[in-house]
């Protein structure tokens, strides 16, 4: 072939270097694109058409993914300009709103982006539990789901300190007082988070380091071993009936459906980033607390239960969960009701898991809207002057 052919032929040649699978064609080429491909890789060859129906999954898991991309891109744009010192820290805030080319966009983008992963991956670990996606095979990747839901809380917790104004010298301040009430171990994991006994620069260097390296780091692994376990434990979770003849080529469809939810939050965040600034207050100030104080939002329901006993609130209570979420897939291992939304034979389990996420929204809810000055409880509509 000479080199005007070659010319004419570039693109297909390229793309077929790229893919390594030049030798097949129709179907088998599809599912050899997946096999030798390193971004398909992670990925089945072939997928059951019920694990895609939008009313089985939501979208959640992938959903999950790419507000972490979103999250890493802004994060390192960020990191261009942030400079992690108490002096500096909120004047690097107000540059990226006023001074930096769409600094602005940036940071809203980056702070909604984080607040909507948080709710994205609990919904995510919360359709898991309520279709039986934890059972076996799956019950290491349910403990693995688990793991990145608490390691999103806290890359969200750390990144809360980096603005360093009022709201989240303060937010960061409540929350690691709650720490404080583990038993034998909850002072010093107090003082590792804190460099010391209050807020300082220590902790604003920390919290640095964690929400920029040690986190994302382990969060992308988590991540990458959590989809590899996907694809080696058989897919998602379907009923046991569904005959596996109906397997699809996940390729391109798949990625189509990636992509489609990618332009889809790009649709979403972006106005919200260009239109809601992310919430900058006063610069901290250790000797003026707002009344009341309160944790981020999604802590803001154990310092709800904190406020009625310190013990069984801040120590029991997450605790007990926390073993819950651990156990629940070795202790319930009837297969009947697998891949299904509320299975009539699962309701025990679906009425017990539906009772303690409407009683963690409610907490949430109460910490969060109905708590004015000095704890105290209040009706939106009699009216709130604010912090003070």
């Amino acid at each position: 072939m000479g080199l005007r052919e070659n010319l004419a032929q570039l693109p297909r040649h390229f793309a077929d270097s790229f893919f390594r699978s030049a030798a097949f064609t129709g179907a088998r080429r599809q599912a050899a694109l997946v096999a030798n491909t390193w971004f398909l890789h992670i990925h089945p060859a072939r997928m059951h058409p019920y694990s895609l129906r939008v009313t089985f999954t939501f979208g959640l898991g992938v959903f999950a993914f790419w507000l972490f991309v979103i999250l890493s891109a802004t994060g390192i744009l960020l990191m261009f300009y942030y400079i992690p010192t108490t002096d500096a820290a909120y004047a690097t805030m107000q540059d990226l709103i006023f001074v930096v080319p769409f600094g602005r966009l940036i940071r809203n983008a980056h702070r909604w982006t984080a607040e909507g992963m948080v709710v994205v991956v609990a919904l995510h670990l919360a359709r898991v539990f309520f279709t039986g996606g934890y059972k076996p095979p799956r019950e290491f990747n349910w403990l693995v789901g688990v793991g990145l839901l608490l390691l999103t809380l806290a890359l969200s917790f750390t990144g809360y300190l980096l603005p360093w104004d009022q709201l989240a010298y303060w937010a960061i301040t409540v929350g690691t007082s709650i720490a404080a009430y583990f038993p034998l171990f909850g002072d010093l994991l107090r003082a590792l988070l804190l460099g010391g006994e209050t807020v300082t620069e220590q902790t604003l260097i920390r919290f640095y380091v964690l929400h920029v390296v040690l986190l994302p780091f382990l969060l992308a692994l988590l991540i990458g071993y959590h989809f590899w376990r996907i694809r080696k434990d058989g897919g998602l979770a379907r009923p046991r009936a569904l005959p596996t003849t109906e397997n699809v080529l996940s390729y391109p469809r798949v990625l189509q459906i990636e992509l489609a939810i990618l332009l889809a939050l790009l649709i979403v965040f972006l106005p919200l980033a260009y239109r809601f600034d992310a919430p900058l207050g006063a610069p901290a100030d250790a000797t003026h607390p707002p009344n009341p104080a309160k944790a981020p939002w999604y802590f803001v329901g154990v310092q709800e239960l904190v406020s009625y006993s310190a013990v069984w609130g801040g120590v029991v209570a997450p605790v007990l969960l926390f073993i819950a979420l651990l156990f629940l897939p070795y202790l319930d291992r009837d297969p009947r009701g697998v891949g299904a939304w509320f299975a009539p034979e699962r309701k025990g389990m679906v009425a017990a898991g539906s009772v303690i996420l409407l009683a963690l929204v409610a907490v949430t809810i109460i910490g969060a809207l109905l708590r004015g000055p000095n704890w105290a409880f209040y009706w939106p509509w009699e009216g709130w002057p604010g912090p003070k």
